[in-house]
């Protein structure tokens, strides 16, 4: 009795661990460049990310600082003047994708949920997510546009016409089970 007890319970928790899928290197990137100025742009490619399998809820959490632009100067003045990173050193993100299933190999997802930058939460709403689902991995993918006022980041007049007002964000997460 006390050996199919144990064997349970490993069954249990090892149905439970293959409900979530988790990447420490996931991939995000925020394109803010006008024509004819200079690159405005960053990735941070330390973006720890879950999602459940169960559920399709998903959560990621990405350190400010670890934003890297071309330019220092620009990646200083982002930190110091804009996202104020000692402040506000994080940005999360958490929410659902919508009637997500690991029966479907490669499909489309709509994402809604909460982004949380610079002290301030906004909603995000149907953003389409492509999703890539192997045996031991999944691959998602998605995009989509805010603006520096949702979070409350003044854009000096000196410079506002070489930042757009319509920033794009892209996102790569491949996650492993846990």
């Amino acid at each position: 009795m006390k050996t199919i007890s144990i064997l349970l319970l490993l069954i249990c928790s090892s149905t439970l661990a293959q409900s979530k899928f988790i990447t420490k290197t996931g991939v995000i990137n925020f394109e803010a460049s006008v024509p004819s100025f200079e690159e405005v742009s960053a990735t941070n490619e330390s973006v720890t990310a879950i999602v459940n399998t169960e559920n399709g809820e998903i959560a990621a959490l990405a350190l400010v600082k670890g934003f890297r632009f071309k330019n220092a100067l620009m990646e200083e003045h982002f930190n110091e003047n804009y996202a104020e990173s000692d402040k506000f050193p994080k940005a999360t993100f958490k929410g659902k994708l919508v009637d997500f299933s690991l029966e479907k190999n490669e499909t489309t997802y709509l994402l809604n949920g909460e982004i949380s930058f610079h002290g301030k939460t906004i909603a995000i709403q149907n953003v389409i997510v492509k999703a890539s689902i192997h045996v031991d991995k999944i691959i998602l993918t998605g995009e989509f546009i805010t603006k520096a006022s949702d979070f409350d980041i003044e854009i000096p007049k000196i410079v506002r016409n070489k930042i757009t007002e319509d920033i794009t964000i892209t996102f790569q997460f491949e996650m492993i089970q846990k």
